[in-house]
């Protein structure tokens, strides 16, 4: 059986956290930020936990790590 493949694309925009929660970027913070206030850009800032319907999926695919 060859060994499980790592999706690289999933190890660039998540990590597991020591309890073993994936965590991802928050979204809605890359671009047209000029309109965007300054304390709704700060709370986009850190780590979200991913839902519980894709982390099943998630850990899948960072399985390879």
């Amino acid at each position: 059986m060859p060994k499980m493949k790592t999706k690289k694309c999933a190890v660039k925009r998540m990590k597991t956290s020591a309890t073993g929660k994936v965590m991802r970027s928050q979204s809605g913070k890359k671009h047209l930020n000029s309109c965007k206030t300054r304390a709704r850009k700060r709370n986009l800032r850190g780590l979200a936990v991913t839902d519980d319907g894709v982390t099943k999926t998630m850990r899948r695919m960072l399985q390879g790590n």
